[in-house]
């Protein structure tokens, strides 16, 4: 089969930038071809950070967001294309998540708010955009979280081995695929959320590189056995979550004020581990692998393979995708899905009443209009 153009767009809960790859889909598996970061300015990532708590004139606040990083967006787009010598006319669809704001899906209404223009995306780039997946899932009576186990079952599962992939961004989330190819998945809790958070604030570090301040603490158990009580981990699947739920204001919570810094840092770390490790508990898998910024902390990584032992842990390097690229990967798949008219959830995951195709398709413009628009003036 003819290999397809797609690119995938990702800026997550960290919102530290934007991951933008372009992949080949030969209707079965994504190849990333190139990559490209760019970091988001600081008075924009804060300015997303301000919408995890209530605020004043959030609408226009939101409103503002949705074009701005429309435009944050496009730029990298062409910054990849740039990169990949590849012109517009030949991407079939970008699949852009979105700046998730806010995530309800628990609600009397539930909800969920991503913004990134993706009228405005297509206008600027010229290609067809796929946008919006979540509320689709949400519209059928699920989560709306996590999208990307049909992707990793797709893409990572081996026939005949359990395994799981686990994805450690600002929260984390396991897709679980049985040795007979079923897949279960759901939002563990924190990944980087709240050590991003907590280091920032004492260290004046974006994040904790490596692990290695982390690595010079010790855990507090008295600490960690408070945290793994709050009622999200006690939860059955289907359940998602997202730093409005996590975050430092919750573990304010539950500190007296006399840790050591450096021991909360570590405390942290480990709710990540136990989270994930009791996620996996059921499905016993025989290979994890794991990607998202989470894959580059040698001490949690560490971590993790002596928590999950005898499971084999790496990362999704070891399967041809760098864990850095996963989510902006699975979400060129899912652009292809949505393009193709095929499901992108998965109803066991999300609680969504049956598969759905998700997604609107926003059309780029073609060089015949602007060849028309151009001759009108």
């Amino acid at each position: 089969m003819t290999e397809s153009l797609f690119i995938g767009l990702m800026s997550g809960t960290s919102a530290d930038g934007i991951d933008a790859v372009l992949t080949a889909y030969d209707g079965h598996k994504i190849k990333v071809i190139a990559s490209d970061h760019q970091s988001l300015a600081p008075s924009l990532r804060q300015e997303i950070l301000a919408f995890r708590q209530p605020g004043e004139n959030e609408l226009h606040r939101a409103a503002t967001l949705d074009s701005l990083l429309a435009d944050e967006y496009a730029k990298s787009v062409h910054s990849l294309l740039l990169t990949a010598q590849v012109s517009p006319a030949d991407i079939v669809a970008i699949g852009q998540h979105g700046q998730t704001l806010r995530h309800y899906p628990d609600g009397e209404t539930p909800y969920t708010v991503q913004v990134g223009d993706p009228n405005r995306l297509a206008e600027l780039t010229g290609i067809t955009v796929v946008a919006d997946f979540r509320r689709r899932d949400i519209a059928a009576g699920g989560q709306g979280a996590p999208l990307v186990p049909a992707f990793h079952r797709a893409q990572f599962a081996t026939p005949g081995v359990a395994t799981a992939i686990v994805n450690i961004g600002g929260i984390a989330n396991v897709s679980a695929v049985s040795a007979e190819g079923s897949v279960t998945g759901w939002d563990t809790g924190p990944g980087n959320t709240l050590m991003d958070a907590w280091i920032a604030g004492h260290q004046a570090a974006a994040f904790d590189q490596a692990g290695a301040w982390a690595a010079t603490g010790a855990v507090i158990p008295d600490l960690l056995e408070g945290l793994l009580k709050a009622p999200y981990f006690g939860r059955a699947a289907p359940k998602s979550t997202g730093p409005e739920a996590f975050h430092l204001e919750w573990l304010g919570t539950f500190l007296s004020g006399g840790e050591s810094s450096v021991d909360v840092q570590r405390t942290l770390l480990e709710l990540t581990v136990e989270s994930i490790a009791h996620a996996l508990k059921t499905s016993s898998p025989a290979t994890v692998r794991i990607c998202g910024g989470g894959a580059n902390n040698t001490f949690l990584m560490a971590r993790l393979s002596e928590r999950l032992s005898p499971a084999n842990v790496t990362t999704t390097e070891a399967v041809g995708i760098p864990p850095s690229w996963v989510e902006a990967a699975a979400f060129a798949w899912l652009a292809a899905q949505t393009v193709a008219g095929d499901p992108g959830n998965v109803p066991a995951v999300t609680g969504a009443l049956a598969e759905r195709v998700l997604g609107g398709i926003y059309r780029g413009r073609s060089r015949a209009q602007d060849q028309h628009t151009s001759l009108a003036h």
